[in-house]
């Protein structure tokens, strides 16, 4: 069994297939989300309109009654500071939102499964690249 974090944009991804959120690790994974990850999912929610909207909303009422949301606190800050610090040195910035996740995975010593592969390339943080 893992730790895991999942990654926002995985989430939208298994949306847009109307996929369960628990398809997304393995059945034996410990999965958490970032707080973050719960606002780029009701941003959306926000944009959309009509019968889309209420889809929305009920998936992220989904998410939220079924998987823990991890806080973004002063370690989570200062995990996200240094991580911040070290994409820039290294010339590979990343956008504030995936920082945090990953902070917040390094914080809760958990692996990000994500869609993307950036993540890859932050110091300390584990990454699991899935579909």
């Amino acid at each position: 069994m893992g730790r895991v974090i999942l990654d926002s944009a995985l989430l939208i991804k298994a949306e847009r297939r109307q996929a369960e959120p628990f398809a997304l690790a393995s059945g034996e994974d410990d999965i958490a989300i970032a707080a973050i990850s719960i606002a780029e999912l009701l941003h959306g929610v926000e944009r959309a309109d009509g019968r889309h909207r209420a889809l929305r909303q009920e998936w992220v009422e989904q998410i939220v009654r079924h998987i823990p949301v991890k806080s973004y606190d002063l370690e989570t800050a200062r995990v996200h500071a240094r991580l911040l610090a070290e994409s820039g040195r290294i010339g590979r910035t990343r956008g504030a939102h995936d920082l945090i996740i990953a902070a917040t995975a390094v914080v809760d010593d958990r692996v990000v499964v994500t869609s993307v592969k950036g993540f890859a390339e932050l110091p300390g943080v584990r990454v699991r690249v899935v579909g």
